[in-house]
């Protein structure tokens, strides 16, 4: 239906009765009891209908409580025009994941009617949702199956127009999945719409990828930073602040860092340059965490750490990567590639370790163009009845050839050593062994990858016999190694022969008490970069738990 007056689109289904669970726990609608408590949190305003009460771009968004009348939510079409997504009515409230952080949100909400609303600030709802536990638990779970809803839908986000095995194409859309941004991919080899938008944007293959903002606003093959600023990703700094503890990587030890440190009152942020999750953020499925016997994907546990950290406070910016840190003094400070600087009176090393590039001839050619790091579903869309090949050993190549036979037509699964069982949990070994669309090729490393603009196929050699093996592939899969992020780390600590932190020393060299201690006072190691570390999810976040109560007692001596 239309409404004339400001020519929207009613498109959303959830004003008739919904009889989902989840959609009801989308939506709920509170009871009087719960309305109650709420209302000591914020201020009662009575609206006249067409106000704006929030608009998409705008970062701080207050909380909105329907007491009576309602509100539209609304976001732009293809053609630039208001659509209503959904109303919250009697008793029902307004807002997503957005609202745990400073970035920009996704859509516009206005009041249909005159309307009787609680208006929470940001601060204030931070104390609702901690003060009244039962109201934060119903608030939590709306805002993470609306955060699902609307990536799926694609509701206030963007469009990327290009060719969908390109490196750029790629290198984007992983950036907006591992960061849960609604998107669309028009992929201009099989996308018959594609030529059609871009005459009407007139965009030509040269400047491929292309990124549509709901706005028709475009960019032409962004960095990566350069994307998430325009999307309002990013979390500005405020110049002259101190943090108590700022930790570096977002991986499960940094998430475990931040939840800890900031549900303890610390004033915690964390720099990240790509996304939640770190290494483990890539895994299709971790089987083997504590408290999950059906397994969770590797994103799902980050996204979880990730509001659960926001929840209480901690600060994360995305997308920034740290180039150096000057340790000469303290409160240390740490140099960010956009030139701006961040202070504080402690610092956590959770930088963990990248995966080794393989020493083969074209390697650098098809690296993000059919050689790839992590297979998540994403990746898993590119393989799609072909044959692939996964390199490696560990738990995560084997996690990546199970979840990969599901898709691919065939797995080749390539390792150096005689076999799996000194390096793979036994749940994946026996898996890989039972399965028919997964080869185990031992004592095998690969010696050629061939291809025009994308790569064609893969070559892989015999260590015994010497014998070659040539197949039409696509997409390999490397995941072997590990080589620590801690070239940022500018001399400032202690480093062992393979570059990752040492720990438990004091600046002198002396052992200390302290597991997570580096050489330097006040800064702290902890997961994969941490040199001894055992390389797990658990373990990571074990570290990370515990390396607070060490902050603790750095930033607060007397108390310990």
């Amino acid at each position: 239906m239309q409404d004339e007056s400001r020519n929207t689109t009613y498109i959303a289904p959830e004003l008739e009765p919904d009889p989902d669970t989840r959609g009801a726990q989308r939506f709920p609608r509170l009871a009087d009891e719960m309305a109650g408590r709420i209302a000591p949190y914020g201020e009662v305003e009575q609206v006249p209908a067409g106000t704006t009460l929030f608009e998409r771009g705008q970062r701080g968004a207050d909380f909105f409580f329907v007491l009576e009348g309602g509100i539209e939510i609304i976001d732009v079409d293809n053609e630039g025009q208001p659509q209503i997504v959904t109303t919250h009515t009697r008793h029902q409230f307004t807002g997503e994941l957005d609202h745990f952080n400073q970035r920009m949100i996704l859509v516009s909400g206005i009041a249909m009617v005159e309307s009787r609303l609680i208006r929470i600030t940001r601060d204030n709802f931070r104390r609702l949702v901690s003060g009244e536990p039962d109201i934060g638990e119903i608030i939590m779970r709306a805002f993470i199956l609306r955060r699902l809803n609307i990536i799926e839908q694609g509701i206030g986000g963007v469009v990327l127009i290009g060719p969908g095995h390109g490196a750029d194409i790629l290198r984007l859309q992983r950036f907006l999945v591992r960061n849960g941004y609604p998107h669309r991919l028009i992929d201009t080899d099989i996308d018959p719409k594609a030529a059609g938008l871009l005459d009407t944007f007139d965009v030509r293959p040269h400047l491929f990828p292309v990124v549509i903002s709901p706005d028709h606003q475009m960019l032409m093959n962004p960095s990566t930073a350069e994307l998430a600023d325009s999307l309002g990703l990013t979390e500005s700094f405020e110049p002259g602040h101190v943090h108590d503890v700022a930790v570096v990587g977002a991986g499960p030890a940094g998430l475990a860092a931040a939840v800890y440190g900031a549900s303890e009152g610390l004033d915690t942020i964390v720099i990240e340059g790509m996304a939640p999750g770190g290494q483990a953020g890539t895994s299709s499925k971790i089987e083997n965490y504590l408290g999950f016997p059906t397994g969770i994907s590797g994103q799902a546990l980050a996204g979880r750490a990730q509001i659960q950290a926001q929840k209480f406070g901690a600060r994360l910016a995305i997308s920034r990567n740290v180039t150096r840190l000057h340790c000469a003094s303290q409160p240390y400070e740490l140099e960010l590639d956009d030139g701006q600087r961040v202070t504080a009176r402690a610092v956590v090393v959770a930088t963990g370790a990248r995966y080794r590039k393989l020493d083969v001839p074209n390697y650098d050619r098809y690296e993000g163009q059919g050689i790839h790091y992590a297979a998540t579903p994403m990746e898993g869309k590119l393989c799609a009845g072909e044959e692939v090949v996964v390199v490696g050993g560990g738990n995560s190549a084997g996690q990546a050839a199970v979840f990969l036979s599901r898709i691919a037509a065939h797995v080749h699964m390539l390792v150096r050593g005689t076999g799996l069982a000194a390096t793979m949990s036994d749940y994946l070994i026996r898996r890989i062994h039972q399965s028919p669309r997964i080869t185990l090729h031992t004592e095998t490393h690969i010696v050629g990858f061939e291809g025009d603009d994308r790569l064609q196929q893969v070559t892989w050699s015999g260590r015994s016999d010497g014998s070659r093996v040539t197949r039409a592939v696509t997409n390999v899969f490397v995941m072997v190694g590990a080589e620590p992020n801690t070239d940022w780390l500018n001399g400032c600590l202690a480093l062992d022969a393979k570059g990752f932190v040492m720990t438990g020393v004091d600046d002198d060299g002396t052992p200390t008490s302290v597991p997570f201690a580096t050489s330097k006072r006040g800064i702290f190691a902890v997961g994969d970069v941490r040199s001894g570390s055992v390389k797990r999810v658990a373990s990571g976040v074990g570290e990370g738990s515990v390396v607070i109560q060490a902050v603790h007692n750095f930033l607060n001596p007397e108390a310990g």
